[in-house]
């Protein structure tokens, strides 16, 4: 497999997308244009991208949690909670829907309705399908962003984003070295690829999806230079393949004065180096 830091090509996606939807049985229930007609029904204060933007517009900061349950209802119920706390919902995945093991995923989904309690730790997406994580966000009154860290993310961005999901955490960097050490790079980054284009396809049909490369890394002091760097390379792959919300992650280092700075810093390299590659038209947040 080969990695090329180009647009993906129609011909490429489709041949990629029968293989990913048919990798477990709920790839099936994904309607592209019945996800469309869904995200335009939606108030734009359901939607990520419009949220982060008008936040940006008067300078807030906006707050939000991480939180991923096995069973459906107590997953609605938890982030039901959350939303009189919070600005921004999550939805955390589990490690084996991270690995693309559903069928370990799916025993952890039985196993805990046996036990009445989540025995995995996070939200399984991909096995509640398009029809549960539907049923998760119109449960709410906040966007909700798919937080995770699978190197492959294809048939979890199909699901996700077609249920209704506004925004789309991760990239081709970010969640593969931090989180595994068998998947090649090549591997992780075309793959990615594909999840980018998806976002632009939504993009292209007017529903504006934010992604977020994944700042904080490894979650152990990574110097700014290097979080920077991973999520400028993930910024402009994510642009490429025709993103326009794009959300620069960092992870706080613990001292007050360099994040700060680190965060003013990311913005404007952010600005340097899209500008630089040709985009003009893209939202950027930190």
């Amino acid at each position: 497999m080969t990695f090329h830091d180009e647009p993906l090509s129609a011909q490429d996606f489709t041949a990629q997308q029968s293989d990913v939807r048919a990798s477990w049985p709920t790839g099936a229930e994904v309607d592209f244009a019945e996800s469309i007609r869904f995200h335009q029904s939606r108030d734009a204060s359901l939607n990520m991208a419009s949220v982060l933007r008008q936040a940006d517009a008067r300078g807030a900061v906006l707050i939000q949690p991480r939180a991923g349950v096995a069973l459906l209802s107590e997953h609605i119920r938890l982030l039901t909670f959350l939303q009189d706390h919070c600005d921004l919902l999550p939805t955390t995945i589990d490690a084996y829907t991270r690995q693309n093991r559903y069928e370990e995923a799916q025993k952890g989904v039985e196993r805990s309705r046996e036990a009445g309690h989540s025995l995995l730790n996070g939200f399984p997406a991909v096995n509640h399908g398009v029809a549960g994580c539907r049923e998760v966000v119109e449960s709410l009154s906040k966007p909700v962003q798919v937080r995770h860290g699978t190197p492959d993310a294809r048939l979890l961005a199909e699901i996700t984003l077609a249920a209704g999901f506004s925004s789309y955490e991760g990239g081709g960097i970010s969640y593969n070295i931090p989180y595994t050490k068998d998947v090649p790079l090549e591997r992780s980054l075309r793959n990615w690829q594909y999840v980018d284009r998806l976002v632009g396809m939504y993009e292209e049909e007017g529903v504006r999806i934010n992604r977020e490369p994944f700042g904080p890394l490894s979650g152990t002091l990574v110097p700014p230079c290097i979080s920077h760097t991973v999520a400028l390379i993930e910024g402009i792959l994510a642009l490429q393949q025709g993103v326009r919300s794009i959300t620069l992650g960092y992870g706080q280092a613990g001292s007050y004065v360099q994040d700060i700075a680190a965060l003013h810093a990311l913005r404007d390299l952010g600005h340097e180096f899209f500008t630089n590659a040709g985009y003009t038209d893209y939202e950027l947040t930190t």
